[in-house]
C-alpha cells in the first residue's frame, strides 16, 4: 500500500508540470481585420528611395506596415501617412521595432528623390519604396490592391484611385492584419503593441 501511495503522489508531481504544457498560446485579439494565412501579399522587390533594392526579408525582425499611395495625392496619403507618424509617437521606444514602408503607385512622377523628401518628412524613420511600372503592377496584383489613373485637364495633370489601407506583417514576415483608412491611430496601436509581445 506504502508503494501504491508513493507512485500515486510521484505521478501526481510529473502530472502537475506537465498540465501547463498542453495550454495553447493565447490567440492576439485584433482591433483591426485580422488576415492572417491568407495567401497573398507574401513579398515585393523593389528599391528604396536611395536605390537599394529591397524586400520582406529586410525587415525581418520588425513589425512593418506597408501603404501603397503617391505623393501627389490630396488627401488619403497625407492622412494616412500623419497617422502612422501618430502611432509611432503612441508606441514610444517600441518604435523602433516597427517599419512603415510607402509603395509609390505613381512612378511615372515619384522619382527617388521626391519619395526621399515626401515619406520621412512625416517620420525620418519610414522608408519610400519604388519600381518600374511593371514592377509596381506586379506587386499590386500580389497585395490586392486596386489602383487606375484618372486623367486630369492635361497628360501630367492626372490622380490615382487606388486602395486606401494598410497591411501589417509581424516580426516573421507573415502578414497579419489589413487596417483600413480612418480607423485612428488607437486601434493600430492596441494591434502592433500585441505583435511585439
Amino acid at each position: 500500500m506504502k508503494r501504491l501511495l508513493t507512485s500515486l503522489a510521484m505521478a501526481a508531481l510529473v502530472a502537475v508540470p506537465l498540465a501547463g504544457c498542453d495550454k495553447p498560446a493565447a490567440k492576439p485579439s485584433f482591433d483591426n481585420t485580422d488576415v492572417t494565412g491568407l495567401g497573398y501579399a507574401r513579398d515585393f522587390a523593389l528599391n528604396d528611395f536611395n536605390g537599394k533594392p529591397r524586400t520582406l526579408a529586410d525587415y525581418k525582425g520588425k513589425v512593418v506596415l506597408v501603404f501603397f499611395g503617391y505623393t501627389q495625392c490630396p488627401d488619403v496619403c497625407p492622412t494616412t501617412m500623419a497617422e502612422m507618424a501618430n502611432v509611432m509617437k503612441q508606441l514610444g521606444p517600441q518604435a523602433d521595432k516597427v517599419q512603415v514602408l510607402f509603395i509609390t503607385l505613381d512612378p511615372e512622377r515619384d522619382k527617388p528623390d521626391l519619395l526621399k523628401s515626401y515619406v520621412p518628412a512625416f517620420d525620418p524613420r519610414f522608408v519610400g519604396l519604388y519600381g518600374t511600372p511593371e514592377q509596381t503592377a506586379a506587386v499590386a496584383k500580389e497585395f490586392k490592391v486596386f489602383y487606375t489613373r484618372v486623367q486630369g485637364s492635361s497628360p501630367d495633370n492626372y490622380s490615382i484611385d487606388h486602395t486606401a489601407g494598410t497591411y501589417v506583417f509581424d516580426r516573421d514576415g507573415k502578414l497579419r492584419l489589413f487596417v483600413r483608412h480612418g480607423q485612428g491611430p488607437a486601434p493600430l496601436v492596441h494591434d502592433i503593441k500585441q505583435l511585439l509581445t
